[in-house]
């Protein structure tokens, strides 16, 4: 059975694919969702909460809650995209982008990261902790303040909202990969908030090197 969080990513999922719901589209009410999901209203505001912190909706006060671009990028990333290609797109990208996150990083961005790598570690599920750890690996990236990187960054995200991306990894996560990665976490957020680009980098490559191995089975 699915939780209030994954019913509503199912509802958005499809809706943009079959064209009823784009970008700027505004979303059921609350009390809307409540019933069509069958779900408490706390657990759809939770879900809520942590789809905005995605980036896949836009909440606005006494409007409502609209879709984003990205919720649409995501639903339209390609089915064929294979967990060593995501891996490969992430070696490329994501270290360069930690090290210019370390040079030009405000300290409200690195107490935003802070918090994501904190509430990681602090949870014990995977479900829990694959959230934290997607949401750090964004703050990261929005550390960098650089626009075109965040779009490709988004882009190269969307694939890990597919499903063999997310059974692979249930599959091979154990608490003590989980314990492994928030100590990689640690050194790559201990390297940004030194100031260190070359120690960030370092870091994020040896950190996902180190998935990929999980993932691919390549130890």
């Amino acid at each position: 059975m699915l939780n209030a969080e994954q019913s509503l990513r199912a509802l958005l999922d499809e809706g943009t694919a079959k064209g009823s719901l784009v970008p700027g589209a505004k979303l059921p009410t609350e009390r809307e969702l409540v019933q069509r999901l069958s779900a408490p209203r706390s657990a759809i505001r939770r879900a809520l909460d942590v789809l905005e912190e995605e980036g896949l909706v836009i909440r606005q006060v006494g409007r409502g809650t609209f879709l984003s671009e990205l919720a649409q990028r995501r639903a339209d990333a390609p089915a064929d995209t294979s967990p060593a290609e995501i891996m490969q797109v992430r070696l490329v990208i994501e270290p360069p982008v930690a090290a210019l996150a370390a040079r030009v990083a405000t300290q409200a961005d690195l107490d935003r990261i802070t918090i994501c790598l904190d509430s990681g570690g602090a949870s014990d599920e995977f479900e829990a902790f694959e959230s934290w750890d997607a949401k750090l690996h964004r703050a990261i990236a929005e550390a960098a303040h650089n626009g075109l990187l965040m779009n490709m960054f988004d882009v190269m995200n969307t694939a890990r909202s597919l499903p063999v991306w997310g059974s692979l990894k249930r599959r091979t996560s154990t608490p003590e990969r989980r314990r492994c990665y928030h100590a990689e976490h640690t050194a790559i957020v201990e390297a940004l908030c030194d100031r260190d680009p070359d120690g960030a980098e370092k870091t994020m490559r040896t950190h996902l090197d180190n998935v990929a191995d999980n993932l691919l089975g390549r130890r």
